[in-house]
């Protein structure tokens, strides 16, 4: 088997498929999560917390300064705020994904508990049950 063919094979197998098409997804929604934090739950909760932008929460270990060349060399900070604000996304993110997990395990569980009826037999094994039976008498 070509190199060609084998790569054709493996790209097309369903589950590479599913597993792009959940990638691109979970990209998606980490968008949606992070602009909703970003947007509207961090400054709602800034603003009740006495007006603080937590994206600007940091602690400065050095100053800014300018070195022998003129050149301007930056701060050094601990954001703190920004990983206050990415524990919030993952928060939000966990506990979508285990909403979603839990859904699908409760459908299973249904699926489970309420099996199909079993299936009417055939008229062939009808016909050779009647027989048995009457040979049993």
């Amino acid at each position: 088997m070509g190199m060609v063919s084998e790569f054709k094979e493996f790209a097309l197998r369903g589950n590479v498929v599913d597993l792009a098409v959940g990638v691109v997804i979970g990209a998606a929604f980490g968008k949606i999560v992070a602009s909703l934090v970003n947007d509207i739950i961090m400054p709602l909760v800034g603003n009740i917390v006495g007006g603080v932008n937590f994206n600007q929460l940091a602690f400065e270990l050095q100053p800014a300064s300018v070195d022998a060349a003129g050149a301007e060399v930056a701060a050094v900070l601990v954001k703190y705020g920004a990983f206050i604000q990415t524990i919030v996304d993952f928060t939000i993110v966990a506990f979508a994904i285990f909403m979603a997990v839990k859904v699908m395990n409760s459908l299973k569980r249904k699926r489970v508990e309420d099996p199909a009826a079993p299936a009417a037999p055939s008229e062939e094994v009808q016909l050779l049950t009647e027989i048995r039976d009457a040979l049993k008498r």
